[in-house]
């Protein structure tokens, strides 16, 4: 049995294409019905649905298949993705394990961190990037999702974290101090990283065409790294990198994750970052809170649509209501954002967040989710 004969269809005529309208409104400056909600649903879909985390990592398909019926229940987005935070590193060298609580983890450095160590590190090219582990999954992924969820198709190639994938290569905490200490090897780290996954996304876009493209400032954050080194080693490479991609046809649509504690170090970012016309800026804290949607809103409406947080900690608390008030709190902030704005929560939705506290997100976004002050 496959996994297609475990869910009803999606209701096409009636939720779906009232959400694909509700999707497209902040590109098309055409807004209908409220804002949307996105709080990054991966594992959390498997687990509402009866299934574990490792289920939905081990088998996408039907991983995929929990992310667009969960999408519905809760009335969130039309379309379907399913990651991790570790592309590309399989075929540069590392090895993934699957855990029954997390995505696949790293079992550890492949090289010695040395000079001598990454000096026969290189970019895969593309014809070998086919051969690999990464582009035949996501390849079998879309090709499931076009055959039998079509109308939730948005075929994805990820960057996602430019620094803390490649940091695994040498071990996070050598990474670091490199950055300080070896910045030329540092860099060569990344680029590598940086390279390959442009080299990725090229393939994508020779299959599938414009490929919507996420990348993301992860582990250069400020409870790690000052300004400098998160413009240095993060914002220029994730400019370079969208701008490399869009040139090789993938994107436009871009999601732009700023992971953690950007306390300061969301300055650096406007004027590195590539920008188009269907980007989507998201910004998880500041300092412990939230990121302020009010200042999200003042630093970025310009260039992108902003996507405002709810604390992923308030998201496994058995208090819907204060989900509710936050949600009212960052949707009153930034629903006006001259570009769009979205309510999310700070990271991936927490694999056992409280039913409850997911419908308390979109209840917000029915009554307080409208655009502009009406």
């Amino acid at each position: 049995m496959g996994y297609e004969e475990l869910f009803p269809t999606n209701d096409l005529n009636g939720w779906h294409a009232n959400a694909a309208k509700r999707f497209a409104s902040p590109f098309v400056d055409n807004y209908h019905d409220r804002i949307d909600v996105d709080p990054i649903i991966l594992s959390n879909a498997a687990v509402q649905c009866g299934f574990t985390i490792r289920d939905f990592y081990e088998k996408p398909e039907l991983g995929i298949h929990c992310v667009g019926y969960i999408s519905e229940l809760f009335d969130l987005l039309p379309v379907t993705h399913w990651f991790f935070s570790l592309p590309w590193v399989r075929e540069l060298g590392l090895t993934l394990v699957y855990k029954d609580t997390l995505p696949p983890v790293s079992t550890g450095p492949i090289y010695e961190p040395t000079a001598e160590g990454i000096e026969n590190m290189r970019v895969i090219e593309k014809e070998e990037l086919k051969k690999g582990t990464t582009i035949p999954l996501f390849f079998g992924l879309y090709d499931y999702v076009q055959k039998n969820l079509p109308h939730t198709l948005v075929p994805i190639s990820y960057g996602f974290d430019l620094v803390g994938a490649p940091a695994e290569f040498v071990g996070v905490e050598n990474f670091i101090m490199w950055t300080f200490t070896e910045p030329d090897l540092a860099h060569k780290v990344v680029d590598t990283f940086v390279e390959t996954s442009i080299n990725g996304a090229d393939v994508m876009s020779d299959k599938y065409g414009m490929a919507m493209l996420i990348v993301g400032s992860v582990l250069a954050n400020n409870d790690i790294f000052a300004d400098e080194q998160v413009e240095e080693f993060s914002a220029k490479k994730m400019g370079y990198y969208v701008d490399q991609c869009f040139r090789k046809g993938a994107g436009p649509q871009v999601f732009y994750h700023l992971c953690g504690n950007h306390e300061t170090s969301y300055k650096v970012f406007k004027d590195n970052l590539t920008w188009s016309p269907f980007n989507v800026l998201h910004i998880g804290y500041k300092g412990p809170k939230e990121f302020p949607a009010e200042l999200l809103k003042q630093e970025f409406q310009d260039v992108t649509t902003c996507m405002g947080s709810v604390d992923t900690k308030l998201m496994i608390n058995p208090n819907p209501k204060v989900v509710y008030e936050h949600a009212k709190e960052t949707l009153l902030a930034g629903r006006d954002a001259k570009k769009g704005f979205i309510l999310g929560t700070a990271c991936e939705t927490p694999p056992y967040t409280i039913p409850g506290n997911l419908l308390a997100l979109t209840r917000a976004a029915r009554d307080f989710g409208t655009y502009g002050t009406w």
